[in-house]
């Protein structure tokens, strides 16, 4: 029964994680979209802050790096996997001129992949013969194998477009009491007080964006919210003291 346990447990695993492996790309995609736009916006609201500016010029600094910064990073996330998409594509078509013109060449090359492996003699010869048999199924092999290549089935424009939603959802959220102090009116909150509930606002941001980020990679909650927290604090520290310097010496 010990023996039975593990594999079952093994096979629901893999059975029953369809939606999470179908969907995992564009979560992971969401994540990190999420953890750039709210590291580079609450970055600028910290600068901002430091140089003591108001909170019409953080909304406008704010909003110009959340949409220029956003639709760079979704470009940049549509070629990288539209790049990927069609290398494998290219290698693809290679090896299938390759099974039509030289097929014996390329017989001895799953050979010696599955001799490597361990396999010898007559099943050797058995395996060769039943990959050989179907070309889709030969080709597959030597991507695999040979080159170490899956196809990935994640559409490039909409790992872009997650990217730039994130982004822009996430990113918004450091801006959201400078909106609110704007169009209230009263402006009735200190500069540093706005600061501080945006940093009270983008923490909670950076600890649900770190735990969404454990749940893809499957590591440990905890740290993967700290590490979050750690990289957005540098960020903002950084560009605080930036903005305190610069807003210094030029005044």
């Amino acid at each position: 029964m010990s023996d039975i346990k593990p594999q079952h447990h093994e096979t629901k695993l893999h059975s029953g994680s369809g939606w999470k492996a179908k969907w995992q790309d564009y979560i992971g995609e969401f994540v990190y979209g999420g953890i750039d736009g709210s590291v580079t916006t609450f970055a600028v609201v910290a600068g901002a802050a430091g140089a003591k500016l108001d909170s019409s010029v953080i909304i406008i600094l704010g909003f110009a790096n959340l949409i220029a910064d956003g639709f760079a990073m979704s470009v940049g996330s549509y070629l990288s996997n539209k790049s990927e998409r069609e290398n494998y594509e290219k290698h693809e078509r290679i090896e299938y001129w390759e099974v039509d013109h030289l097929p014996e060449k390329e017989r001895e090359e799953i050979r010696e992949i599955y001799e490597a492996k361990g396999f010898e003699g007559e099943l050797l010869e058995q395996v060769v013969d039943v990959i050989t048999a179907d070309k889709d199924r030969w080709v597959d092999v030597m991507m695999k194998e040979e080159l170490n290549m899956t196809k990935e089935d994640k559409s490039p424009f909409m790992m872009g477009l997650m990217t730039f939603i994130s982004f822009i959802l996430v990113g918004f959220i450091p801006l959201i009491v400078y909106v609110w102090d704007y169009t209230s009116g009263e402006m009735s909150q200190p500069a540093r007080n706005l600061f501080g509930m945006s940093i009270l606002f983008t923490s909670l941001a950076f600890i649900g964006i770190g735990w969404l980020k454990s749940y893809v990679n499957e590591t440990a909650r905890i740290r993967s919210v700290l590490e979050t927290l750690f990289l957005g604090a540098a960020a903002a520290i950084l560009s605080y003291l930036v903005g305190n310097v610069l807003e210094g010496m030029i005044s």
